[in-house]
């Protein structure tokens, strides 16, 4: 038994040791879908790239490595080496990430893009992770800015939103449902069709394409195009994996990670006619005028310093 024990842990540690041999494991988040999913265009982009130049890559669907919660506490203990994620799993290391959410502060990509590279965001957020065993490979964009969905009402202003319970991710969004007249409730994303139709939900914050990719349909039947910000998602990969490569390997992980950051953007440039789809598919959809607009983003203002963030 303890020749066992012994051979076992000399082979964790030369798997370990020699991690560029092993497959690279990539968790989606999305259905593998290359005309509606940024968030699969950017993973099936990186892995290709991978496995054209010597790493062997597998994507691997949403749920098949365990929850968002799950994946990220494998990705930070090495065990699997890249994830798909929503924005806010990696607040718990470092809350910076949350600026990218604020509603009505960035105009469009080329704005985030500015923030995350010419300004250096990306950079300050992964000195906050990588310590966690997390590094923020990528922000990804899904889709045009995000709207509001529900299964009530059209949404033609601030006041139409009183009264609506909406899904939310965090606490943070919470807050600015409240700031619009409405309520929150956490609920996870595999919990929402079931939360949109028994009542427990009446909608929630997303990109157009998102209940065309989810089948939700069926029940969402109301969307305010409102942009209140950019549709984003991010890429995160195991530090231990990363720092443990060689140089010729991370060269060829990051030479991947700018080609997947090329074909996403590029992506993004086809998804003007998420809109009629949606309408094809029976969902009112409403254009907010510039003053109602403007009470959404003048109400949105004061979850700049609402502390979740900071």
């Amino acid at each position: 038994m303890k020749r066992f024990a012994f051979l076992a842990a000399f082979a964790a540690a030369m798997a370990m040791a020699s991690g560029a041999m092993a497959q690279v494991k990539v968790s989606l988040d999305s259905p593998p879908d290359l005309e509606g999913s940024g968030s699969y265009v950017w993973a099936h982009a990186f892995t290709e790239h991978l496995n054209a130049n010597g790493m062997k890559a597998e994507e691997f669907q949403r749920g098949a490595l365990g929850s968002d919660a799950e994946v990220f506490d494998q990705v930070s203990q090495g065990l699997v080496e890249v994830a798909m994620a929503p924005l806010n799993i990696v607040g718990s290391l470092d809350k910076l990430i949350y600026g990218l959410r604020l509603p009505y502060f960035f105009a469009d990509m080329e704005e985030v893009d500015r923030a995350l590279y010419d300004g250096g965001m990306l950079a300050r957020i992964n000195e906050g992770t990588t310590p966690g065993g997390v590094r923020v490979a990528a922000v990804t964009t899904v889709g045009p800015a995000t709207g509001i969905f529900n299964t009530k009402r059209d949404v033609n202003s601030l006041a139409d939103m009183e009264g609506l319970r909406m899904r939310a991710l965090d606490e943070s969004q919470i807050e600015l449902y409240k700031t619009w007249g409405a309520s929150g409730t956490i609920v996870s994303w595999a919990e929402v069709p079931n939360a949109l139709q028994t009542g427990v939900a009446d909608g929630y914050l997303n990109p157009a394409f998102v209940p065309l990719l989810f089948g939700h349909t069926d029940f969402i039947k109301h969307f305010t195009d409102a942009a209140v910000a950019p549709s984003l998602r991010i890429a995160i990969i195991s530090e231990q994996w990363y720092e443990g490569l060689s140089d010729a390997d991370r060269k060829t992980v990051d030479d991947a990670i700018a080609a997947a950051d090329k074909a996403n953007r590029d992506w993004l440039g086809t998804q003007a006619g998420v809109i009629d789809k949606l309408k094809a598919a029976g969902v009112s959809v409403v254009n907010l005028s510039d003053e109602a607009r403007a009470e959404f983003r003048k109400a949105s203002e004061a979850t700049y310093d609402s502390g979740l963030i900071t």
